[in-house]
């Protein structure tokens, strides 16, 4: 469970998450993150939120961000807005660390969907960009389906090819979440 102060390091993005509010100190309002972008980190997979917004504010060094397809660089002092719906990424194409304040709003289950990504990948869990194996992704995606949705394949085709890979994914022992990651 997330609490403020807490760190976690995804092994494999090189991304580092410090909580600074949970959404059970906000009641669900808000859950504000620091987080620090290792140098020349990759590109991840696009993506958006359908409830929730986004803010940031580049706290030092630079940050590229592609949003609905177009590319722009932020610096240290610069502050943006991800509305929801808005098909995103970002990443450090830099020499140095870029570390931002990000701001979801509504909280939702964001801090899980992050704490379980994180573990999966510290575990090995995952391939060398941090994306779990499709019978993972297919638990994940449904569970944290109002926090985080990838633009392909298309909604339609997730759903199905999802909803039918869940059932074969509890037999095989995955879950949507693990105790051990939300401690």
């Amino acid at each position: 469970m997330a609490y403020a102060n807490k760190v976690i390091s995804n092994t494999k993005t090189g991304q580092e998450i410090r909580f600074i509010q949970t959404k059970n100190d906000t009641d669900g309002e808000l859950l504000e993150m620091e987080a620090a972008f290792r140098a020349h980190s990759s590109e991840p997979v696009a993506h958006y939120h359908p409830h929730q917004t986004e803010d940031f504010q580049v706290l030092s060094g630079k940050l590229t961000v592609r949003m609905n397809g177009k590319v722009r660089l932020f610096r240290a002092g610069d502050r943006f807005h991800i509305p929801k719906n808005t098909v995103h990424a970002m990443w450090n194409p830099t020499d140095q660390k870029t570390v931002v304040n990000w701001r979801v709003t509504p909280a939702l289950d964001t801090e899980y969907f992050l704490e379980t990504t994180t573990g999966l990948a510290n575990d090995g869990k995952t391939n060398a960009s941090g994306i779990p194996s499709v019978l993972q992704l297919s638990l994940l995606i449904n569970r944290f389906s109002r926090v985080f949705r990838l633009t392909k394949p298309g909604p339609v085709v997730q759903k199905v090819v999802f909803s039918l890979l869940t059932p074969v994914a509890c037999v095989l022992g995955y879950k949507a979440t693990y105790a051990k990651y939300l401690d």
